[in-house]
């Protein structure tokens, strides 16, 4: 049976301009079978809103019941597809919104039950995939003028030369990330400093820096972040949709000098020909523009591409629809040569996009140049396979599943409205 929750983890450490008063929180999904194997997902939002999804989970409930995993996956697009086109619900999206995080938060729990019943965390599931296997879990209408699904197999089959060198790599070294936990607005210069510092002491050379707010504070932020970084470490500002786009040029021009390598969300998610206008003013400045998590589908990065609109791609594990969707858009990506950096800035997206970046490496881009994964420092206590981070990399997970089970005492805590928590919040 399928059982969702609203949980709330209520951090709201990290501010934006956009999103003045998050509260971190997840419409958590649990798919029982009979067996007893149970797989866990979720979609990450801000707190209010999150029973929206919920209602959109339950919607999607009769979908998935009384089906057996094996019929799921043997025919896995045909799955993806029912859920994505239902013959009412469809007009709520397609594709997009918040039946469309539903739809992740169910195929979350559904790839999770998958790598459990298998035995293997969901990065070495899909590296021990045939490539006819993996192609046969995407969707490709609407991008075929893009990618078909011979070329997909193509890119899959050429990259089995190198495979296993790069997973021992990885299992080795792990995948490099990036912190955006130093630099949110808000904090003031004697914090920044000293985030900077202990992250430097710790390994870090990547850092990202929230910005949007004023202009000069910006300035001044940033300068004070690159001296204390210092200038061989790579530095990348954040502000989350803030401007129009002859603002965004500007603003961003005004703090080229502290050589940002890219700028993210610079104005709308949806602003395809904005951000390519942004993206050619701002190349000879050497910064390139980063979007994606807000980015409702494979046909909005399709044409992100085909627009040469961004300069790196930013997967979301939950605004896209699942594993399904973002492999479409990781070959996507490979095609046009734009590397992949996943935003992972919400409860537990660290914990699901390192499956998903850690397959690119080994079996799509085979290239580590201009990639990292995006690290946030919290939030992580709340899972049963929390992110393993050592010397600022992302260390391969050994669990079976794809990461995001809770631990029962924090959903038991957190559920809205019933958990320990929101009881003494009602009762303020």
């Amino acid at each position: 049976m399928i059982r969702s929750s609203l949980c709330s983890c209520m951090d709201s450490t990290g501010q934006y301009y956009i999103h003045t008063d998050p509260d971190y929180s997840a419409a958590y999904v649990v798919l029982d079978t009979d067996s007893g194997l149970k797989g866990f997902g979720l979609t990450f939002t801000l707190g209010k809103g999150t029973e929206i999804v919920l209602c959109a989970v339950k919607a999607l409930a009769g979908l998935v019941i009384g089906k057996s995993l094996q019929e799921i996956v043997s025919n896995f697009r045909g799955f993806y597809r029912l859920l994505t086109s239902d013959g009412q619900m469809r007009w709520l999206g397609p594709e997009k919104g918040v039946i469309h995080l539903a739809t992740a938060a169910v195929l979350n729990a559904v790839w999770d039950l998958w790598a459990r019943a298998e035995g293997k965390p969901l990065w070495k599931l899909l590296v021990d995939m045939d490539p006819k296997q993996i192609v046969s879990c995407i969707d490709f209408r609407y991008i075929t003028d893009v990618l078909t699904e011979e070329e997909a197999l193509d890119i899959l089959v050429k990259a089995q030369e190198g495979k296993k060198q790069r997973e021992d790599q990885m299992l080795k070294e792990g995948y490099p990330a990036y912190t955006t936990s130093c630099a949110w607005l808000g904090y003031s210069d004697q914090q920044l400093k000293q985030l900077c510092s202990d992250a430097l002491k710790s390994g870090w050379t990547r850092f990202k820096v929230k910005v949007g707010a004023d202009l000069e504070d910006d300035i001044r932020r940033c300068r004070l972040i690159r001296q204390m970084i210092g200038p061989s470490s790579t530095l990348m500002i954040d502000a989350n949709q803030r401007w129009d786009v002859a603002e965004a040029i500007s603003w961003v021009s005004r703090l080229a000098e502290v050589k940002p390598l890219w700028i993210e969300e610079p104005t709308s998610p949806d602003d395809i020909l904005g951000h390519a206008a942004i993206s050619k003013a701002l190349a000879p400045l050497g910064i390139g523009v980063a979007t994606g998590e807000q980015c409702h589908n494979r046909v909005m990065f399709k044409q992100f591409l085909q627009a040469s609109a961004l300069q790196f791609v930013q997967i979301d594990s939950c605004r896209l629809g699942s594993v399904n969707e973002n492999l479409a858009v990781l070959l996507m990506a490979y095609k046009f040569q734009v590397p992949v950096c996943p935003h992972a800035g919400g409860v537990g997206l660290c914990e699901l996009v390192q499956h998903l970046i850690l397959f690119d490496y080994i079996c799509v881009s085979a290239d580590l140049r201009n990639r990292m994964c995006e690290y946030v420092d919290h939030l992580h206590e709340h899972f049963t396979s929390p992110v393993v981070i050592q010397d600022a990399h992302y260390m391969p997970p050994k669990d079976p599943g794809y990461s995001c089970e809770m631990l029962e005492e924090s959903v038991n805590r957190h559920e809205y409205p019933e958990g320990d928590i929101w009881k003494q919040e009602i009762k303020k």
